[in-house]
């Protein structure tokens, strides 16, 4: 009697579908953080931030310092972001043009912001992998995207994002760094952000200071009317 061994292996497509995943297990997420911003001389600003996620909408706002409290972005889908400056008492639409612009001083584009998901924009290749890591090269679906590459590394297992690095014309722009990973109500959460800016020598770290689960947020958290909301 003879065997055929027939070896399966992951494509770098699957890779990322599944990262996707167990990035967006949870139903609905609300976390404190802290945002810190880091300017190339050194220079930091702390802000107390509030993150709110459910599906593919998100809203962000500030609750401290006083200057800032109550600045807000709301992303409702790719075509839908808003922000909110309390200083005009008025919620803006966030043109498409102005979508890779940064939220603020930090170093997240409101599209960054906004993302929920690599597979829909991006086709993954393995490109190396070793006993615990895929390293992947991530290109473009379409045209329109700010970065002509991602180059992503993702861990073996549980398939947790490590780090991404962005490419303009093969030329570096940014690194996000994705650490500190915890085991929070069985689901695998990142306490530890960091967005550097390459060319300005200018970072952005988010720090979770609490994180809650499932706790049933309603679609009316995602409005125009409670993004004014302080």
């Amino acid at each position: 009697m003879s065997y055929l061994l027939i070896f399966l292996s992951i494509t770098g497509n699957e890779v990322i579908q599944r990262a996707d995943s167990i990035m967006n297990a949870p139903e609905d997420t609300e976390e404190k953080l802290i945002t810190i911003v880091i300017d190339k001389d050194g220079r930091t600003k702390e802000r107390e931030t509030l993150l709110y996620e459910k599906k593919d909408m998100r809203l962000l706002r500030f609750l401290s310092p006083a200057e800032d409290r109550g600045v807000g972005f709301l992303s409702i889908s790719d075509e839908l972001m808003y922000i909110y400056l309390p200083s005009f008492n008025k919620v803006r639409r966030i043109a498409s043009h102005v979508k890779k612009q940064n939220f603020q001083d930090t170093d997240f584009s409101y599209d960054e912001l906004g993302a929920s998901s690599y597979t829909e924009k991006w086709d993954a290749e393995i490109t190396l992998e070793d006993d615990s890591t895929y390293f992947l090269t991530l290109k473009p679906k379409k045209k329109g995207e700010e970065y002509s590459q991602l180059l992503m590394v993702v861990t073996k297992g549980n398939y947790l994002i490590k780090n991404i690095e962005f490419y303009k014309n093969d030329r570096l722009k940014k690194t996000l760094v994705m650490k500190d990973y915890k085991l929070i109500k069985n689901y695998w959460t990142s306490t530890h952000l960091e967005m550097t800016n390459v060319e300005s020598n200018h970072k952005t770290i988010m720090k979770m200071e609490e994180i809650k689960f499932g706790e049933g947020l309603s679609d009316d958290v995602f409005t125009k009317r409670n993004l004014k909301k302080i």
